[in-house]
């Protein structure tokens, strides 16, 4: 049971994160000016600061079930005194106290917004940004030492920024979606303007899962499959290669048919051709991070 609200937990925490991140840089790299205030073509205070507080509460629950199943008490009651000796003696919890006051800070930040617009995004993002980073602490590479530990949290850095920004761009578009009779023209705009964001977010994903495998498994594929790990790996990887489908059928087709519809009046269709691949790929995105949520939890020998 432990194991599961253990996985239950990491899922949650990838995908409040990824959001909190994603959804700000998308406000600063595809919304202009005024446009980033929230309300103006997406609520963004209500949706980051529900989004930081999430954080924080499944922050406080996954240090808690830590403690619990390193402590070995049975009440809860008993759990005080290791939770402080966590967050006080380990490297764990030195990087969930940063956790916690980034998330502070991008919660603040995020009630800034009519005020200054453009800034709140950006300490969000700052926010948000560092917050996702500790959660490479709870993977594989708190495991290595040395220089060898250093270029594996960098890769592992810049792999969660990547998919963050996906994840959040994702939202970002499905929430445009849902009114995009009045919001047609930011749109079609973001849309076409996303192909050089989602381009580098693809390469980076890309580069730094290779490099992450090298460092896990190391430079061999024979007998991965016959492991959970590697089983799950596999899946992830053909779920993956189903997200470039989908966001090659956004670019390539639903993209420049909205922009058509757009001009002839006519684009209800093509509005839900969206909605429907949107659904799809914001789907396959929260199994990836199911799968990535229990990856974090298995050796590549485990069985």
């Amino acid at each position: 049971m432990s194991d599961s609200i253990n996985v239950a937990l990491r899922f949650a925490l990838y995908l409040d994160l990824m959001l909190l991140f994603g959804l700000a840089a998308f406000g600063l790299y595809s919304l202009r000016g005024k446009e980033r205030m929230s309300g103006a073509v997406l609520p963004f205070a209500p949706l980051l600061v529900s989004t930081a507080v999430l954080g924080g509460l499944l922050s406080l629950a996954a240090m808690a079930c830590m403690a619990w199943a390193m402590s070995g008490v049975s009440e809860w009651t008993e759990l005080r005194p290791h939770v402080e000796m966590m967050v006080a003696e380990t490297d764990v919890g030195l990087t969930w106290t940063v956790r916690m006051a980034a998330l502070l800070l991008a919660g603040v930040a995020a009630t800034l917004s009519h005020r200054w617009p453009t800034a709140s995004l950006g300490l969000v993002a700052l926010g948000g940004a560092v917050a996702l980073a500790t959660l490479a602490w709870a993977g594989h590479g708190a495991m290595d030492e040395g220089a060898r530990r250093n270029w594996h949290f960098i890769t592992d850095f810049l792999h969660l920024w990547a998919a963050g920004g996906w994840v959040g761009a994702l939202a970002a578009f499905a929430l445009l979606l849902r009114q995009a009779e009045n919001r047609l023209a930011v749109l079609a705009r973001t849309l076409t303007g996303f192909e050089s964001a989602g381009t580098v977010f693809v390469v980076v994903i890309s580069v730094t899962g290779v490099i992450n495998y090298l460092f896990i498994v190391g430079p061999r594929v024979d007998g991965m499959l016959q492991s959970t790990y590697g089983q799950l790996l596999a899946l992830k990887l053909i779920l993956f290669m189903a997200m470039l489908v989908f966001a090659a059928l956004n670019r390539f087709q639903l993209s420049p048919l909205l922009e058509q519809a757009r001009r002839t009046g006519e684009h209800h269709v093509a509005v839900n051709a969206l909605r429907r691949s949107m659904v799809l790929e914001f789907c396959v995105v929260v199994i990836i991070l199911g799968l990535v949520a229990w990856l974090g939890t298995l050796s590549p020998g485990m069985d």
